[in-house]
């Protein structure tokens, strides 16, 4: 079976309101691409100015396969250069591409944008294993949720897809607005509004008005998924009502549309009842916590949202038996050592208060006849703004009823819960991750249940990566 090309040449220099330069390629355009280290043969550069400017690399990428690059119109050709788009603004060209993706969607396709201040991710991946039953489903590969990954997702998104799942971030108020009115959802989910960067608002109720951005470009008659259980509801609600977006509900509360009414937590999974418009749903995760069971009432209000009949329903939401937490967002593993095993939790791509109390409950499923001990390797919750001194404290409670007998802390924020874990508990604090590493590799043995959680910023990976290299095999259950 052949591939449709995602792009013809005409098509994308078009979309970018561009001009080309050097011909068309000689090959099919296969896709986009911001790294011309990890560049597929086919794919177009583009070259964004960010961290480094994208620029310097446009003729690496050539050597490695691209079939052309998108420059600015001042970029100077090189010797090895192939075709180029050359366009005002490099960030521009890829949304004007990313207005073309979108537009030429055939009219019975539907589209999902996925925010809020924890579970966007976990969210976004349920959608798109549940949707892959249904149909032709496009999703990011990570977590592109921000001001080029947006755009970059619908750029590579095929015309003939029959579902396509975006994820939005954001920082600061406005941010979200403009990337909602680029994408269109039918759909749009807002999982929850926690203190999430919120060193860059005044108040919660700021963070929740910078989500109900998402709602300004929801398509005419399309509906918005909120968390019935979070104390902004009506607030978010109010904003719909609004805009003339329909409201859709989730959770436990009783005037939930989808309501969970079981939810079994299991050690590695969920068994989960949910009562939505059409009937009772009877499923499971493979991924344990209250927070999935969450996630994934909302992804059953999502499909239904975008039109699907009860049975295509429950045959979509069979994907999650199989669905296992992201790597970095809960991923879990048993490596053996010492003649056992240990069980490691991978948390360490983000975190906030409200994800780590989630991730600690979690820990707490682990049970002590498999795992007798409870290590919880813990780095700082970035951009918590006066907050932060409070709210890391404030986590000591929950790492009490998680019963953890052991804290590794990296990170001056994270020293104010460090101080407050009763002194037989502690492993040890150091300023930064790195300074954890040869002290929790000593520490951890076999018949020990490992959980590593962190901002990104607060590089916690390595620690996940140190205790890996130091085990002696991955073990297969």
């Amino acid at each position: 079976m052949t591939t449709a090309p995602l792009w013809g040449w005409d098509e994308i220099v078009a979309g970018a309101g561009g001009t080309a330069d050097g011909g068309a390629p000689q090959g099919a355009i296969a896709g986009l691409s911001l790294d011309s280290r990890g560049i597929a043969a086919g794919e177009v550069f583009v070259a964004l100015k960010d961290q480094r400017d994208g620029h310097e690399f446009v003729t690496v990428a050539f050597e490695r396969g691209a079939s052309a690059a998108l420059v600015r119109q001042d970029y100077a050709r090189r010797a090895g250069d192939g075709p180029l788009i050359r366009v005002g603004e490099t960030l521009e060209g890829l949304c004007g591409i990313a207005r073309a993706a979108r537009a030429r969607l055939r009219d019975d396709a539907g589209v999902v944008a996925v925010t809020g201040s924890v579970g966007k991710t976990s969210t976004k991946e349920m959608l798109r294993a549940c949707l892959m039953r249904l149909g032709p489903t496009h999703a990011p590969e990570k977590s592109f949720n921000n001001h080029w990954g947006v755009p970059l997702t619908l750029a590579r998104m095929p015309a003939s897809t029959c579902f396509g799942v975006l994820e939005i971030g954001m920082n600061h108020a406005g941010e979200i607005t403009l990337l909602s009115k680029l994408s269109r959802p039918h759909v749009a989910i807002i999982t929850t509004v926690e203190p999430v960067h919120i060193e860059h608002f005044s108040s919660i109720e700021g963070i929740a008005d910078a989500k109900a951005e998402i709602i300004a470009g929801i398509e005419p008659g399309g509906v918005v998924v909120l968390n019935r259980d979070n104390p902004l509801f009506e607030r978010l609600a109010a904003a719909a009502r609004a805009a003339g977006i329909d409201v859709v509900s989730f959770g436990e509360h009783a005037q939930a549309n989808v309501r969970l009414v079981k939810c079994d937590l299991k050690t590695d999974h969920t068994d989960i009842e949910a009562e939505c418009g059409n009937g009772r749903i009877v499923y499971s995760i493979a991924a344990p916590g209250r927070h999935m069971a969450q996630n994934s009432a909302a992804v059953i209000a999502a499909i239904e949202a975008l039109g699907q009949d009860f049975e295509s329903t429950i045959h979509a939401i069979g994907a999650l038996a199989t669905f296992g937490a992201p790597t970095g967002r809960g991923a879990r593993e048993k490596i053996s050592r010492g003649g056992g095993t240990i069980l490691l939790v991978d948390e360490s791509y983000n975190a906030n208060p409200a994800s780590m109390r989630a991730a600690l409950a979690a820990l707490a499923l682990v049970p002590r006849m498999e795992y007798a001990r409870r290590i919880a390797v813990l780095g700082d919750m970035l951009e918590l703004g006066e907050a932060s001194r409070d709210l890391h404290a404030g986590l000591s409670e929950a790492i009490a009823n998680a019963g953890i007998d052991l804290v590794f802390a990296a990170g001056p924020h994270m020293k104010s819960l460090y101080d407050r874990v009763d002194p037989l508990r502690r492993g040890l604090w150091a300023e930064t991750s790195a300074g954890l590493k040869d002290a929790l590799s000593g520490a951890v043995m076999a018949g020990d249940a490992v959980m590593v959680k962190g901002s990104f910023g607060s590089r916690m990976g390595p620690l996940v990566e140190a205790l890996r290299a130091g085990a002696s095999g991955v073990v297969h259950s």
